[in-house]
Formats: C-alpha cells, sequence, structure tokens
C-alpha cells in the first residue's frame, strides 16, 4: 500500500454531533462503564471492553481499514492508466486520489456536496490533498448532487463511490444515484461502490438495468465500523468484475 501524504480525517455525521464531541461522548461512555465495573459488577467490566473494542475498530477502519479495502478493490479494477474516472462523493479525497495516482494518462473526477459527514470536509481541502500527493494535475471537483449528474451519458470508463450513498435518506434517492452512476458509465465500464447499507437493492437495480454481473461481497473485519454487525461490503459490476479479495 502506497503512503498517504494527504489528510483524510475521520468519518462521521460530524453535521449533527463535531468530531470532538463524538470522541468526548465514546471517552465518557468507556470511562462511565469502568467505573461501575469497579462500584456494581463485572458486567459492566465487560461492556466498557465492548466499548472499547468497538471504538477501536472504528478508528481502524476510518484511518487505515478502509484504505487497505481500496486499495485491494482498486487493484482488481485492472486499471491501463488512462481511463476516465469518476467518484461519487469524493470529500476529502481518499478514494479519488488513491485513483489517480494509478491514472498517469487519465482524468480523476470527484464530486461532492460537502456535507460534514467528515472532518473538515470541503473541495479545497481535497484539492490540498491532490497536491500533496502529486496528482493535482490529474484531478478536478466539483459541487453536485450525485442523483443529478451534470455530465453526459457514457462519460467515464470507471465510477466508484465509498460509503456515501446510504447517507441518501430516500429509497427513489438512492435508486437514482445508481441510475445516474449507470448512465455516464460507458459500455464495458467498471463500478465499484463500497457501503454499509442497502447493498442488496444496488445489486438488484444494477442487474434490473442489464449489469448482469453484479455482486456484492462482505469487506472483512478491515472494515467493521465497530464490529461485525456493522461490516461494509462492495458492490461491483461491469469489466472483468466481481472482483478477487481485498
Amino acid at each position: 500500500m502506497s503512503e498517504r501524504r494527504g489528510d483524510y480525517g475521520y468519518d462521521g455525521d460530524f453535521a449533527v454531533v463535531p468530531a470532538w464531541g463524538q470522541a468526548a461522548v465514546l471517552g465518557a461512555l468507556i470511562v462511565g462503564s469502568g467505573v461501575l465495573a469497579a462500584v456494581v459488577s463485572a458486567w459492566f467490566g465487560l461492556a466498557s471492553v465492548g466499548l472499547a473494542l468497538f471504538g477501536c475498530f472504528y478508528v481502524h477502519t476510518t484511518r487505515a481499514g478502509k484504505f487497505r479495502a481500496w486499495e485491494g478493490i482498486l487493484d482488481g479494477l485492472g486499471l491501463r492508466g488512462d481511463e476516465e474516472l469518476l467518484d461519487l462523493g469524493c470529500g476529502r479525497g481518499a478514494v479519488l486520489l488513491a485513483a489517480a495516482r494509478r491514472l498517469p494518462a487519465g482524468r480523476a473526477v470527484g464530486v461532492d456536496v460537502w456535507q460534514a459527514d467528515q472532518t473538515g470536509n470541503g473541495p479545497e481541502v481535497t484539492l490540498r490533498n491532490a497536491e500533496l500527493e502529486g496528482v493535482a494535475g490529474r484531478v478536478e471537483v466539483h459541487t453536485c448532487d450525485i442523483t443529478r449528474l451534470p455530465f453526459p451519458d457514457r462519460s467515464f470508463d470507471v465510477v466508484v463511490s465509498s460509503f456515501v450513498i446510504h447517507n441518501i435518506a430516500a429509497a427513489a434517492g438512492r435508486q437514482a444515484a445508481i441510475d445516474e452512476a449507470v448512465r455516464v458509465l460507458r459500455p464495458g465500464g467498471r463500478l465499484a461502490v463500497v457501503d454499509l447499507l442497502h447493498t442488496g437493492t444496488y445489486v438488484d437495480r444494477l442487474r434490473a438495468l442489464g449489469l448482469s454481473t453484479a455482486a456484492r461481497r462482505n469487506l472483512g473485519w478491515r472494515c467493521w465500523w465497530g464490529g461485525p454487525f456493522l461490516a461494509s461490503r462492495v458492490v461491483t459490476a461491469g469489466g472483468s468484475l466481481p472482483l478477487g479479495p481485498a
């Protein structure tokens, strides 16, 4: 896995509770459970250990695990290096820039509405990370809704997305995002979507749209957002997919 030079923050719903607030709440719960364990019973000790493990898995996934998973996914795409790639909900550029490093003769385009689902999210941060990663010349970002993309049909060879589509509350909106991803994908193109929820419906929709190779798989413990009950899955379609192990 190549060394990361950019700053990609932490994942979470920071529009509702800021990052420091989430960390403080988790810390208070762990400490509180430990105190209760000493005062009341061993059951609270188990609760404290469980909360600590939850926090450890969460931090690992957001700071390391998802990067390792995407390195494997991008390897599986078998990029030539001259593709046009679109990242739906690129955030600070974790996936966008990892892909751009593999496209010396291509272009990586990121779109987002820049909501606070990552610390310090914004297009200027993404472009700064692109400079730090040495790929600024092959990266561009746009502010737009992934359910209404401003690109013509069949514009991209590859479409990717990382933990974004589940944030759309309405099922119709999530379907529209999948529909748009397929609309802008060129014939023979490849798609890879990583998400926490609704991945089965993504597969069903892709198959309904004619991508018969659509499939999904569990990304394993590296992408547990607290434990196996919050596992991540990758949905793939097109080209020579499904992909091998991450």
